[in-house]
């Protein structure tokens, strides 16, 4: 690992000033930017440690029934939160998904939503892939099991946050800050926040330019009505392993029918990937297999498997046909 000199700012003004200088990083929790330093991924002059902001790690439940998260709330602070589960579970269940109880109590709500990809030929230090300056993504004739099947090309990474799908189908904003013009805040669609490969520089995942900072996330109130929502995640081994696939599913239920649905799907795209198709299919429906497989199949009307891929496929629509028995009450 080169050595590198570490900053400890107390306020989001002095972490910005910090990060206009060249080389200079940003350390929230640390579970991705160590593994990068270590593998020699990312070679920083200087960190930035973000743990110390002051009022970074609120979490603010408000009156009219809306919710801020600061980015420095840990994994573990959003897993125990009772009110949170009660009212929002795509999040809970979501947090709790990830990695082991260590690693959740270190690592942060920005953190986990800008960290980077986890394809092996990305994170091998002596590959030079398209993610890294190469000059193809070295997956799509390669090992791709892990790899996109939707929105890939012309790099088929996956994003590997499992909150990103939650927080998406929650209509949630991404709050971020810039130094210039002087103490500035800009709120966007955390949807729009995450870039597809072919949409802009294929060597980022996301629209943060340098020196910004992720500060907070605030989910909007729902309007009045019985809304659910679940998350599930289908893992390969173990509790530490990212998704093969995931799919956060909100629903506002009138009677035994959807009234409206959000359908966002994890680990099979390189941006939290929406389903506007499936949701249409819910619209009004009666929640029964039925309208869930036939979302399932309007969800992966799309897909475009590598050669080792295409069990995400199936998989994906059995775990809309879960998460639609979850939110009616069935296993």
């Amino acid at each position: 690992m080169k050595t590198f000199e570490l900053h400890l700012p107390r306020t989001i003004d002095e972490a910005l000033a910090l990060l206009e200088r060249p080389g200079h990083a940003a350390l929230a929790g640390g579970q991705d930017l160590l593994t990068e330093l270590k593998e020699h991924i990312a070679t920083p002059d200087a960190l930035v440690d973000l743990s110390g902001i002051q009022g970074a790690d609120a979490i603010e439940l408000r009156a009219d029934g809306s919710l801020s998260i600061g980015a420095g709330v840990t994994l573990a602070e959003l897993e125990k939160h009772a009110e949170l589960a009660r009212r929002w579970p795509v999040l809970t269940e979501a947090a709790t998904s990830i990695a082991s109880a260590q690693i959740r109590s270190q690592a942060t709500v920005g953190g986990n939503l800008c960290q980077r990809p986890r394809c092996w030929y990305y994170r091998n230090e002596a590959l030079s892939c398209l993610k890294k300056g190469g000059t193809e993504c070295l997956a799509y004739g390669g090992m791709n099991k892990y790899n996109a099947i939707l929105g890939g090309g012309p790099s088929y990474i996956v994003h590997p946050s499992d909150l990103a799908p939650a927080l998406v189908a929650l209509d949630a904003e991404i709050e971020i800050a810039s130094r210039e013009p002087r103490g500035a805040r800009r709120r966007i669609a955390l949807a729009s926040f995450f870039t597809l490969p072919a949409e802009g520089d294929v060597l980022r995942e996301n629209v943060l330019a340098p020196g910004e900072l992720v500060v907070a996330v605030h989910v909007p109130a729902h309007a009045a009505g019985n809304w659910r929502s679940t998350y599930l995640k289908f893992k390969e081994r173990s509790s530490f392993d990212w998704a093969l696939s995931a799919v956060a599913l909100v629903a506002r239920i009138d009677g035994a029918r959807i009234a409206e649905a959000r359908v966002v799907l994890g680990g099979v795209a390189p941006v939290p990937w929406r389903s506007k198709a499936a949701e249409r299919v819910l619209a009004g429906r009666p929640i029964d297999d039925s309208a869930a497989r036939e979302a399932g199949e309007a969800a992966l009307a799309g897909a475009e498997p590598l050669s080792g891929n295409a069990y995400k496929v199936p998989l994906t629509k059995g775990l809309i046909v879960k998460a639609l028995r979850a939110i009616g009450g069935r296993s």
